[in-house]
């Protein structure tokens, strides 16, 4: 997968969102800290593939962790 997020001016106003979709990266993260699984928010977001999800989640982990390390 090239792509996992789009951020364009036309496409909720520049909010993030999942490549070829509408649905902000945020519900995401809103869905999980809510207590949400993953089939749930793909469930309620078909638009989005189970892979996107994931790809998110895995980018939002090596994101912390990289910050992290780098200050440590």
């Amino acid at each position: 997968m090239n792509q996992i997020i789009t951020i364009h001016p036309d496409i909720q106003s520049g909010t993030p969102v999942f490549f070829n979709t509408r649905v902000p990266v945020k519900n995401l993260f809103d869905y999980v800290k809510g207590g949400h699984t993953v089939n749930e928010f793909i469930d309620d977001f078909p638009s989005v593939k189970y892979e996107q999800a994931l790809a998110v989640l895995d980018l939002a982990v090596s994101t912390v962790t990289l910050n992290f390390a780098a200050r440590a």
